[in-house]
């Protein structure tokens, strides 16, 4: 089973992905989600977009699933925080080390062979801008996935919660800038 057999959306994000060796397994993480960065399909997710989504599963003591290329018969690790601050969804998780398909992603990652995140989600709330652009004002978060193909290349996998890369954060504020200049 496909995870778009179930009716998700997938969202793709790439970077030089940080990973961290530990006896538990091999950290990594990243942004999975950049706010305000039309992807290559054209949508925009906004900020605040996860934050329900978030606070749902919280209460009900659910979780955003690890996946290996959003195949869902494939889980190779756990994350263990996920939050949203002012750039984007930003992840951390534990690839498990007793997991086969776990052991050959972090090779992968560690020799830059895959170095990409990417959303599962459905949208709950999206609207239309000007230039065609879907904006995600909610979306139900379900799996972050290690992948080979990034979407969305502005979004750095190993990038530390509050770190601001310079080329993206440039690009994200003309993009800013450009499109306040088209409204106003």
């Amino acid at each position: 089973m496909r995870m778009d057999d179930l009716g998700l959306e997938l969202k793709f994000a790439g970077g030089a992905p940080a990973l961290t060796a530990t006896e538990a397994g091999s950290v990594i993480e990243g942004y999975a989600s950049l706010f305000g960065v039309a992807d290559q399909g054209g949508d925009v997710v906004m900020p605040g977009a996860y934050a329900a989504s978030l606070a749902r599963l919280a209460a009900q003591g659910g979780k955003v699933r690890m996946l290996w290329q959003h195949d869902p018969l494939r889980p190779i690790g756990v994350w263990e925080e996920i939050r949203e601050d002012g750039r984007g969804l930003w992840v951390r998780g534990r690839l498990l080390a007793e997991v086969a398909q776990a052991r050959e992603a972090a090779a992968l990652v560690e020799a830059g062979a895959i170095d990409g995140l990417s959303i599962g989600y459905r949208t709950v709330r999206a609207e239309r801008d000007a230039e065609g652009r879907r904006r995600l004002a909610e979306v139900e978060l379900w799996e972050v996935s290690l992948v080979t193909f990034p979407m969305l290349p502005e979004a750095k996998v190993g990038r530390k919660s509050g770190e601001l890369d310079e080329a993206a954060g440039l690009a994200a504020a003309l993009r800013e800038a450009a499109a306040a200049l088209r409204l106003g």
